[in-house]
C-alpha cells in the first residue's frame, strides 16, 4: 500500500469544539436508540499510545513514500491502551457494544479487555499464533510473528504446537493475502445486522475491511457515524461526519452517556493444578490462559519458594519425588515478560487431594502503582475487577524436593 500513499499526506483537519459537541450530541441520540452498534478502528485508535498510523503526515506509508523510516514512538507490547480503547470495553461490558470490527496489529483490542468473541480482526494479531494442522490458537506476549525469511507468505513462527506438534503460524496478514475466513464472516454478518456502525481512525481504502461500514451506510434505516482526521471514500454515506482524534470523540461521548473510562489494567489468568504422572509420582503444572481458555504465554519462569530450581521455559512443571501432604500451601514466585515493569508475583496453591480440581488465578496488574492483585477460585470464570479473596489460613510451606 506504500506505493498508493503520497509523499504528502492530505491535511488533517478537526472540528472546532463546539461542532464537536454538537456532533457528539447526535451521536449519543443515535446511541440510546441502537439495538446492534459495531464499531471498526483502524491505527488511528492507537495513535496516542505512541504507534504510528499509516496515511498521516508521519504515517508508514506517507513516510516510506518519501523514503524514508517511520519509527513507532512506543514498542506494541509496551503501549498502554487508549482512552478509546478502554471506552470501547466498557461499552462492550455493559452490552451496549456488540462487536468490534479492527484492522490493527497492535493486539491492543484484546489487551484491553475486547472479549475474543466479540472481536473480528480482519488483518490479525502480532501476538496470537494458530497451529496449521489442528488450528490451535495461542496468545503470546511477545511478537508472534514470522521472520518471513522465505517469504513473505512464509507464516511459520518456528514453533510447534504442543497439542499436535504441527507448526504454527503468524496471523499476519500481508499484501495480496485472502483475509482469514471466520473473523470475515463474523464480521459481514454484524454489518448487515448493525443499525449503528462507528468508524474510528481509518482511512477506509483497504478492500475488503472497507466493505464492512459501507455495508451499513448502504442499507436505509441503517446509521454510519465516521471519524477520522482525514476524508475517505465513503464520507458522503456517513450521517455524522467527525473530524477528530479518536479520544477526543470517545471521551466526550462517554461523558455523554455518563459512562466512565477506567483505566488500563493488565490482566492475566493462570491455571495451577497437581497431577499424577505413571508410576504414582506427582507434578505441579503451571500454565497461562486467556478468557476463553486459549493457551496464553506471559511468564518467563516459575520457582517454587524455598526450592532452588527454577523452571524457565514452558510447560512450567514442578516434579516431586514424594507425595504432599492435604493442606500443604506451596507458593509460587512468578516472573513475568516485563512489558510494563510487572515485577515478579508470588502465589499460594494448596494441595488439597491427588488428582483434585485445578485453582483459576486472576492476576491484575496496575501499569500506573506497580500493584499486582490476586483473586483465586477453583471455577474457570473469575469476575475482572474482583477483589482479593482470602487465601486459607498460612501454613509452613514444605520444601519439597525437586526431580533432578
Amino acid at each position: 500500500m506504500a506505493d498508493t500513499a503520497p509523499k504528502v499526506a492530505e491535511a488533517e483537519r478537526e472540528d472546532p469544539a463546539h461542532i464537536l459537541d454538537e456532533k457528539v450530541d447526535a451521536f449519543v441520540k443515535l446511541i440510546r436508540k441502537s439495538k446492534h452498534l459495531i464499531v471498526c478502528t483502524g491505527a488511528g485508535v492507537s495513535t496516542s499510545a505512541g504507534i504510528a498510523d499509516f496515511r498521516g503526515p508521519n504515517g508508514v506509508w506517507t513516510l516510506r513514500a518519501q523514503g524514508k523510516q517511520a519509527h513507532n514512538k512506543k514498542n506494541t507490547l509496551q503501549a498502554i491502551p487508549t482512552p478509546t480503547h478502554m471506552a470501547i470495553v466498557e461499552l462492550q461490558n455493559r452490552g451496549i457494544l456488540t462487536h468490534v470490527i479492527s484492522q490493527n496489529c497492535d493486539g491492543l483490542h484484546r489487551r484491553s479487555g475486547v472479549l475474543p468473541d466479540r472481536i473480528s480482526e480482519l488483518h490479525g494479531n502480532s501476538n496470537r499464533e494458530y497451529c496449521r494442522d489442528c488450528g490451535k490458537e495461542y496468545l503470546r506476549d511477545f511478537r508472534a510473528v514470522s521472520t518471513y525469511e522465505t517469504s513473505i507468505h512464509d507464516h511459520r513462527t518456528g514453533r510447534r504446537c504442543a497439542l499436535c506438534n504441527g507448526a504454527l503460524l503468524d496471523t499476519i496478514i500481508n499484501f495480496g493475502e485472502n483475509l482469514p475466513e471466520e473473523p470475515l464472516r463474523l464480521a459481514r454478518e454484524h454489518a448487515d445486522k448493525a443499525d449503528l456502525c462507528l468508524v474510528l481512525g481509518s482511512s477506509l481504502t483497504v478492500s475488503p475491511s472497507n466493505e464492512i461500514p459501507e455495508t451499513v451506510g448502504r442499507r436505509r434505516g441503517a446509521k454510519l457515524v465516521i471519524c477520522n482526521l482525514q476524508s475517505t471514500p465513503i464520507d458522503c454515506l456517513s450521517d455524522i461526519r467527525v473530524f477528530a482524534k479518536a479520544d477526543d470523540l470517545m471521551t466526550r461521548m462517554m461523558a455523554k452517556l455518563e459512562l466512565p473510562i477506567s483505566p488500563f489494567i493488565l490482566r492475566r489468568r493462570l491455571v495451577i493444578r497437581m497431577e499424577t504422572l505413571k508410576g504414582g509420582r506427582q507434578q505441579l503444572l503451571v500454565r497461562g490462559v486467556d478468557v476463553d481458555g486459549t493457551p496464553a504465554t506471559f511468564l518467563q519462569s516459575v520457582k517454587l519458594v524455598n526450592n532452588r530450581r527454577i523452571v524457565l521455559a514452558e510447560p512450567f512443571v514442578i516434579n516431586f519425588r514424594s507425595d504432599p501432604e492435604p493442606g500443604t500451601i506451596m507458593k509460587l514466585e512468578l516472573e513475568f515478560m516485563g512489558h510494563y515493569n510487572e515485577p515478579n508475583l508470588e502465589v499460594e496453591y494448596t494441595f488439597e487431594a491427588v488428582d483434585g480440581p485445578a485453582r483459576h488465578y486472576l492476576l491484575q496488574y496496575d501499569p500506573s502503582n506497580g500493584n499486582w492483585t490476586v483473586t483465586q477460585s477453583e471455577g474457570e470464570h473469575l469476575e475482572d475487577g474482583a477483589q482479593d479473596a482470602p487465601l486459607g489460613m498460612e501454613k509452613e510451606v514444605i520444601d519439597l524436593t525437586l526431580e533432578d
